[in-house]
């Protein structure tokens, strides 16, 4: 699928951007990759910073669009392709808990994990983004038992974002090792499209040089 302006996706492998590596396969998208080895600090060089100012991937360019934050970003994409059927439209029942569950990973469950792992407290309740942990996980855990992805039998760009980060949350032990979130990584995972982007982003860290 081609967008009818030209599509950039500035790209590090083995980071936050393989999630959206992942989902331009989903969405069978047409791109022109800017790679960057961040073990050679590429992504703090002027160059990619007059890009994205914070020197974070992902970032994609869309015409004059430029959209950072890795949310936005599979927002945006979703909603460029949607014949790909991979975010529910404005007016269907299930735009709201989409945009719900986007919008929860990186607000609340993100936070929540790096304070447990970094054994921080949290914030105080009145400015705390998550609450507890335990609350946090739990409605995590409850939406996931409704069905076969986050918002029931269908699968969606959300999926591609959860499936992706709990399966490396899993892997380095920052999340226990529940059946209920093996069996849905496991699933996210075994998509043809999924495999395929992943392959392809092995590849890719597999040609970067390592440091100097």
């Amino acid at each position: 699928m081609k967008p009818k302006l030209p599509l950039v996706f500035y790209h590090a492998p083995n980071t936050r951007s393989t999630g959206v590596l992942l989902l331009l396969e989903e969405l069978g998208a047409t791109y022109s990759l800017q790679l960057l080895n961040v073990g050679r600090g590429e992504h703090k060089a002027r160059a990619y910073l007059d890009v994205n100012p914070l020197g974070k991937v992902p970032t994609i360019r869309h015409g004059t669009a430029l959209v950072t934050e890795q949310v936005a970003i599979y927002i945006y994409l979703a909603d460029l392709f949607p014949a790909a059927g991979l975010a529910p439209p404005i007016g269907d029942p299930l735009r709201g808990p989409y945009l719900r569950w986007l919008a929860f990973y990186g607000s609340c469950f993100e936070p929540a994990i790096i304070d447990r792992q970094q054994k921080r407290e949290p914030a105080p309740p009145s400015m705390s983004p998550y609450g507890s942990f335990e609350g946090t996980f739990a409605a995590l855990t409850d939406q996931l038992r409704q069905g076969e992805c986050m918002l029931g039998e269908r699968f969606y760009a959300v999926d591609v974002l959860w499936g992706t980060a709990l399966s490396w949350m899993l892997s380095f032990g920052l999340v226990p090792k529940l059946p209920l979130l093996v069996n849905y990584v496991a699933r996210v995972n075994a998509r043809p499209a999924i495999i395929r982007g992943r392959e392809k982003d092995a590849a890719l860290a597999g040609a970067q040089s390592p440091p100097a």
